[in-house]
């Protein structure tokens, strides 16, 4: 199994949601040996925004790109390769302010291109990436799993739906603010989740 790890956390390995996901592809790793990882760590690598200019870039003819224009149409292009090349992708997801890091939604934006990693149908629209197993694991200061006010997992189940990535499997760490107690219950029902979505 190729396994693509993507942290989100902007505090590197410090974040508990990047813990986190290194716990999913360590229970990954042993549950399929020979198994490899990859790396993507959004925090120490930054995706470029998707701005007016990078707007600009992808709808300009290749031929007639500038320089600047075609790097980053590269590294799109790199980003939507090494997702379409892995079999399970686990994603470490703190919540800020109700929603996703900025790091996070910028790579959302570069690998989400029509055409390629979906399209729009007679039917409506069509994921293309598809086969794949997404982990989410969500680290979060307080308590928002099945609330109304958790607007984080509904977002990255649709936005992950649309390309396709329809099995979501979600490992919760919750109450890590709230205490030593709370937090080692956190833990607790993030192992728990673990066990449940991979065994």
């Amino acid at each position: 199994m190729k396994i693509l790890q993507i942290n989100a956390s902007p505090r590197r390995e410090a974040g508990n949601s990047t813990k986190l996901a290194n716990s999913v592809s360590e229970r990954l790793v042993a549950a399929h040996p020979g198994s490899t990882v990859t790396l993507r760590d959004l925090g120490t690598t930054p995706v470029t925004v998707l701005d007016e200019a990078a707007l600009g870039a992808l709808f300009t003819p290749a031929e007639q790109r500038s320089a600047g224009q075609a790097a980053v149409v590269a590294e799109y292009d790199a980003l939507i390769a090494e997702l379409q090349a892995h079999d399970a992708i686990v994603l470490g997801v703190p919540m800020y302010n109700f929603g996703v890091p900025v790091q996070l939604k910028a790579w959302i934006d570069a690998v989400a291109r029509a055409g390629v990693t979906f399209r729009y149908t007679e039917k409506g629209p069509e994921g293309l990436v598809k086969g794949k197993t997404v982990y989410l694991a969500l680290a979060r200061g307080g308590l928002y799993r099945d609330q109304p006010h958790d607007s984080q997992t509904p977002y990255l189940k649709t936005v992950l739906g649309f390309l396709g990535l329809t099995d979501v499997r979600l490992i919760y760490a919750e109450g890590l603010n709230m205490g030593p107690e709370a937090a080692a219950k956190g833990f607790a029902q993030a192992e728990a989740d673990l066990a449940a979505a991979i065994g």
